[in-house]
C-alpha cells in the first residue's frame, strides 16, 4: 500500500508492509552493513528514516550511491524507532531509483543558504523545509478561507481577471494588449485603441470587488478569491505586483456588521493553522521568529479593539513617541503608527474606522459629518494593516459627486451606477491579501518567500 510520508511516521502505522516515494534528503552509511536514508514527500515537514540492509539486490550499485535530491519509490515493513524525535522507521525490502541528483551540481546541499539566494532557484526551494513549510500553510490558509465562507452561506464567485476598470482609482495598473508596441497604431496623435482585441482600452484586475457588488446586490453574501495585480515600482519586503485577494461581500451589512465579519474570519483562519500546521508553525517558531505561535494564539482569542481614526489620531500624537513620519488628522497612517497601536497603546488587534474621504477611494460611504467615510482597516501587531474595507456608498448623487471629486468618468462606470439605480442597499465588503495573511502567520520576513513564484519590479522569472 502506497502511503504519504506523513501518515508513515504516525505510530498507526506501525506494522504496515508500505511503499513511500520521496526524495531523499540524507543518507548515511553504517559500518554493521546498511544505510539510514531519510526520504522527504512533501506531505509534513519531517521526513522518514529508511533501513536499506546490505543484502538489497541493488544496495552496492545504486543505494550506496544516493545523493541529496535523488528520488526514490521504496517498499517495506514500518516499524517503531528508537531514534530521537521519530515514532517509526521503514526496513526496506526494496529501493527503486527513479532520478539521481549529482552531488556536485545540485544546489541544495545541506549548507544554509539565504532566502535571497534561494529565490534565484524559485524551481527548487520547495524542497527546503522553510519553503515545505510555506507552502504547507499556504494552502492551509487557503482552505480555510473556503471552508469558512462556505459554511457561512457565502456564494464564491470568479470576478474578472481583465477590466475595463481600475477598483482603486490610483491608475497603478497593467494594460493588456495585442497590439504591436514597435508599431502603435495612431489617430491624431493617440492610440488607436479600436483596433485592439477589446477596443479599448484594459487592465490587469487590482480588485474583483466591483464586479463583487453585482452579485452581492443580487445574491446577498458572496466571495472573491483569485490573483490581483498592483503595477507600482515597491520594492518593499510587504509588495508584490501579483498576488491573490480574497473579498467577501455581504448586501444589507452595514460597517459594524463588516468588522464583526472581519474579526470572525482573521479568527478562524488563525485557530486553523493552530490546530492543522501545528509541525510547520513550530518550525517557524524555532527558525524565523520566536512569538509565532504565541501571537496567533494571543489573537485567536482576543476582542479586537475598535476606534476611530480620529481617535488613533489623537492618542498618536499625544502619546510622546518619536515617528519617523509625523502625524496629523488628515495624513494616511504609516506602518510604524500601526504598529504603535496595536503591540505598544493595545497590545492586541485592533480595528480603525471612519477615515478622511480624501484618503479613500469614491465608492466609500460618505458619513454625515461630510469629512469621513465608512472605512476600516484591521491591524495586528507586528505587520500593521491586514484587512482594509468598507461600507460601500448606497447613493446614487452621493457617488456621483464622489467620482466627480476624484476626477473619475461616470461613463466608464455605467454599470456600478446601475446598482444603485435599481434597488439599491446598504452593503459592506473587505479585502484581505493571502501573502499577507501568510507572511503574518509565519513570521516570515519577506513577501517574496510566501509566494510560490514572486513578481517584483524587474523580476519575472520561472
Amino acid at each position: 500500500m502506497r502511503i504519504s510520508v506523513h501518515d508513515a511516521r504516525h505510530p498507526d502505522s506501525i506494522g504496515k508492509q508500505a511503499i513511500i516515494r520521496g526524495w531523499v534528503r540524507t543518507r548515511r552509511d553504517s559500518k554493521g552493513g546498511f544505510s539510514f536514508i531519510e526520504v522527504n514527500d512533501g506531505s509534513s515537514l519531517g521526513g522518514l528514516q529508511v533501513i536499506a540492509d546490505a543484502t538489497l539486490a541493488n544496495y552496492e550499485s545504486e543505494v550506496k550511491k544516493l545523493t541529496t535530491g535523488s528520488s526514490v519509490t521504496i517498499a517495506g515493513e514500518i516499524k517503531p524507532s528508537g531514534g530521537k524525535g521519530q515514532a517509526t522507521e521503514l526496513l526496506a525490502s526494496s529501493v527503486e531509483v527513479h532520478g539521481w541528483a549529482d552531488a556536485e551540481a545540485y544546489p541544495l546541499q545541506k549548507k544554509q543558504h539565504s532566502l535571497e539566494k534561494l529565490r534565484e532557484w524559485a524551481h527548487l526551494r520547495p524542497r527546503t523545509n522553510t519553503f515545505g513549510a510555506v507552502a504547507r500553510l499556504r494552502n492551509c490558509i487557503s482552505r480555510s478561507i473556503h471552508n469558512f465562507f462556505q459554511e457561512d452561506g457565502f456564494l464564491y464567485v470568479n470576478t474578472p481577471i481583465i477590466t475595463a476598470s481600475d477598483c482603486e482609482g490610483a491608475g497603478a495598473m497593467f494594460r493588456v494588449t495585442t497590439l504591436d508596441l514597435e508599431k502603435l497604431p495612431k489617430v491624431d496623435g493617440k492610440v488607436d485603441n479600436s483596433q485592439d482585441f477589446f477596443q479599448k482600452p484594459a487592465y490587469l484586475t487590482v480588485s474583483g470587488q466591483l464586479e463583487g457588488e453585482i452579485f452581492a446586490c443580487a445574491l446577498g453574501k458572496i466571495y472573491t478569491f483569485g490573483p490581483t495585480f498592483r503595477a507600482e515600482n515597491s520594492n518593499t519586503s510587504r509588495h508584490l505586483a501579483e498576488f491573490w485577494m480574497v473579498e467577501p461581500e455581504v448586501a444589507f451589512n452595514d460597517l459594524d456588521d463588516n468588522m464583526t465579519l472581519a474579526e470572525r474570519f482573521l479568527k478562524r483562519m488563525f485557530s486553523d493553522a493552530l490546530s492543522q500546521c501545528g509541525e510547520d508553525l513550530k518550525f517557524f517558531n524555532e527558525h524565523v521568529d520566536t512569538t509565532t505561535i504565541a501571537t496567533l494564539e494571543k489573537l485567536a482569542t482576543s476582542e479586537f479593539r475598535r476606534i476611530s481614526y480620529t481617535e488613533a489620531i489623537s492618542i498618536l500624537e499625544t502619546c510622546g513617541e518619536k515617528f519617523d513620519y509625523p502625524v496629523s488628522w488628515g495624513c494616511d497612517l504609516q506602518s510604524e503608527h500601526e504598529r504603535y497601536l496595536t503591540e505598544k497603546k493595545f497590545d492586541g488587534p485592533v480595528i480603525l474606522y471612519d477615515y478622511p474621504r480624501s484618503l479613500k477611494p469614491f465608492y466609500m460611504r460618505v458619513n454625515d459629518d461630510g469629512k469621513t467615510v465608512r472605512a476600516m482597516d484591521v491591524l495586528v501587531p507586528k505587520v500593521g494593516e491586514i484587512i482594509g474595507g468598507s461600507q460601500r456608498e448606497e447613493r446614487l448623487e452621493v457617488i456621483e459627486g464622489r467620482m466627480a471629486e476624484q476626477h473619475l468618468n461616470p461613463a466608464d462606470y455605467w454599470w456600478y451606477l446601475d446598482l444603485r439605480r435599481f434597488g439599491t442597499v446598504p452593503h459592506a465588503g473587505f479585502g484581505l491579501g493571502l501573502e499577507r495573511a501568510v507572511q503574518f502567520i509565519s513570521g516570515m520576513a519577506n513577501i517574496r518567500d510566501v509566494i510560490p513564484f514572486p513578481r517584483t519590479p524587474g523580476s519575472a522569472e520561472f
